[in-house]
């Protein structure tokens, strides 16, 4: 199943079209599209049962953010052995952890303000919490993965090195700085949803790609571990990390310019096109 967010309405995303999630079950699921992540293993039995309706037509530019409102972002730093590398920094032996604060998040198709010339990027895979989870084991972590999203990771790096400590959190929580989209995709529609390819570029200029399966730590030891510690809830937002070839440490360093087009992608997601100025 592929959800999204229609003009801040709640809709099933199929390759006709897209249907109405209030009107199609005639009230019975709001058209809050966060509202339904607290109603997650209601929703999934029935949207199992293939609800029938007639397909509106989807124009892309209207997708929203599809979790507009996460009550808890999550960023997992030096997930990728290659980009741990590239910084010159040791393979982490836990999860690096900080956060994004949700007035970040932002939708596929947004404008972003760039606030310096330090601006960087980071394509990554979200993974969406379904269920409230606390102490979880590893073996149980996807079944408390709603979906899996396309993410940026925008990051300003100078405010984020700045001073005698650094300031992650607040250096990738500008506004914008989490766009995600264009949908949510249940786990179920992967061949394998721990081997997917996912990359980002500026026109014809790549500037990173990367497999999922190169992860340090998966989806569900990410679950588990996070959950040890914080209780993750319905729509909670866990931004896995990025491969290499960030902005920073290449020579020359290369941020994000205004007026440029920054697209990212995650195969069998799509694609989220985010537009610097």
């Amino acid at each position: 199943m592929r959800i999204g967010n229609l003009d801040g309405r709640l809709v099933i995303v199929r390759d006709e079209g897209v249907l109405d999630v209030e009107e199609l079950s005639d009230g019975l699921f709001p058209a809050d599209p966060q509202a339904i992540y607290q109603r997650w293993d209601e929703f999934r039995d029935w949207a199992a049962s293939h609800p029938q309706g007639r397909p509106s037509p989807l124009d892309p530019e209207r997708l929203r953010a599809p979790v507009p409102r996460p009550p808890q972002v999550f960023g997992i730093g030096l997930n990728y052995r290659d980009h741990a590398a590239e910084a010159g920094l040791a393979i982490p032996e836990e999860p690096v952890v900080f956060t994004k604060f949700p007035s970040s998040v932002t939708g596929p198709s947004a404008e972003v303000t760039l606030p310096s010339d330090k601006v960087d990027y980071e394509i990554e895979l979200v993974a969406v919490i379904g269920r409230r989870a606390h102490r979880v084991p590893v073996e149980d972590g996807w079944s408390f993965i709603a979906g899996l999203t396309v993410g940026q990771d925008l990051s300003e790096r100078e405010m984020q090195w700045r001073g005698t400590a650094p300031q992650f959190s607040l250096a990738k929580s500008f506004d914008g700085f989490a766009p995600i989209g264009p949908v949510v995709v249940t786990p179920d529609e992967f061949d394998n949803p721990d081997r997917l390819d996912l990359g980002c570029r500026i026109g014809g200029e790549k500037l990173q790609q990367g497999n999922t399966g190169d992860l340090i730590f998966g989806i569900p030891e990410l679950v588990a571990r996070l959950s040890q510690v914080v209780t993750l809830l319905p729509g909670d937002l866990v931004f896995t990390g990025t491969p290499a070839g960030v902005g920073a440490t290449r020579t020359p360093p290369r941020f994000l310019r205004r007026g440029e087009v920054l697209t990212s992608y995650v195969t069998g997601i799509g694609e989220i096109r985010t537009s610097l100025v």
